[in-house]
């Protein structure tokens, strides 16, 4: 039995953070960071079921098309997702009254729609990323056992190659579902190899009024080569979300909406309108 401290249920039986009961959830799940485009998205439904919020955690389940989806704003960062991956996974495969692990188990998939900007010239603004890999800077997913789902032939040529200092902890790498990548690949969309920051100045080589431990990051990681592999784009949250999901059993995918380029000093004249696009892209693939 899962004692009470582990998993924490508010006083009508709903998850802590999240809010939500069994079944208040699609198997279709789409993340985004801003709780405001959860209502965007589900704008475009054909009708809403379910609405719940707590704290930046923003919950809509509705339906597109005839398929059952969910909408969550997960906050920024992988601290975030620790919370809304954990949680959602708890409400499909954990029974509450029991609380104990079901028998058979649940696997959802994971979609992020989210922001970002490139780290290559040759991926321009307003153009999409679907990330293949993905390699975690933040270190919280090391907090887990990983070692059977990271791949650490990447990691060991990053950390060769950007001369990474090992006291901000050990990047990971893992990879996208190949299910869901096959489902949401077309030749309007690049693959990537995307990497998660765990904040969005020094840990992104912002510099305001802090130096930071190393000014040339940014620069060694557009420069970094695995194999034809290069890292294409910054975020915050990809890293996380795909370990997680893997070490959980759920498959996950990040498609990404390049809103600035980091190479060229470019940023989207509209990004409201390249998101609104990878939007009804997501939707669309989802439907099919």
């Amino acid at each position: 039995m899962i004692a009470a401290s582990e998993l924490i249920l508010n006083a009508d039986g709903s998850i802590y953070h999240l809010n939500l009961k069994p079944g208040q959830i699609a198997q279709d799940i789409i993340f985004v960071g801003d709780q405001d485009r959860v209502g965007k998205i589900t704008a475009l439904f054909d009708s809403i079921e379910f609405t719940t919020q707590k704290r930046e955690f923003k919950t809509q389940t509705g339906t597109y098309k005839g398929k059952r989806i969910t909408v969550i704003s997960t906050g920024i960062g992988p601290d975030n997702i620790d919370i809304v991956l954990n949680e959602l996974d708890a409400l499909v495969n954990i029974d509450f009254k029991t609380r104990k692990v079901k028998e058979k188990l649940t696997s959802l998939n994971i979609i992020r729609i989210g922001t970002s900007g490139s780290l290559q010239a040759a991926i321009p603004v307003d153009s999409f990323v679907m990330s293949q890999y993905a390699i975690g800077l933040d270190n919280m997913l090391r907090s887990y056992c990983i070692d059977e789902i990271s791949n650490t032939e990447i990691e060991a040529a990053f950390i060769e190659q950007t001369n990474w200092d090992t006291q901000k902890g050990k990047p990971y790498v893992i990879s996208s579902s190949e299910t869901l990548a096959d489902r949401f690949y077309t030749t309007e969309i690049q693959k990537g190899f995307t990497a998660t920051a765990g904040g969005f100045y020094g840990p992104q080589g912002r510099v305001l009024r802090l130096n930071i431990q190393d000014a040339d990051l940014n620069r060694k990681m557009d420069q970094f080569d695995f194999n034809g592999i290069q890292i294409t784009n910054l975020e915050m949250e990809t890293a996380a979300i795909y370990g997680l999901a893997a070490l959980l059993g759920h498959k996950s995918i990040s498609l990404n909406a390049i809103i600035a380029n980091r190479s060229d000093g470019s940023f989207s004249k509209n990004p409201y309108q390249t998101i609104d696009n990878l939007i009804r892209y997501t939707l669309d693939k989802l439907a099919k």
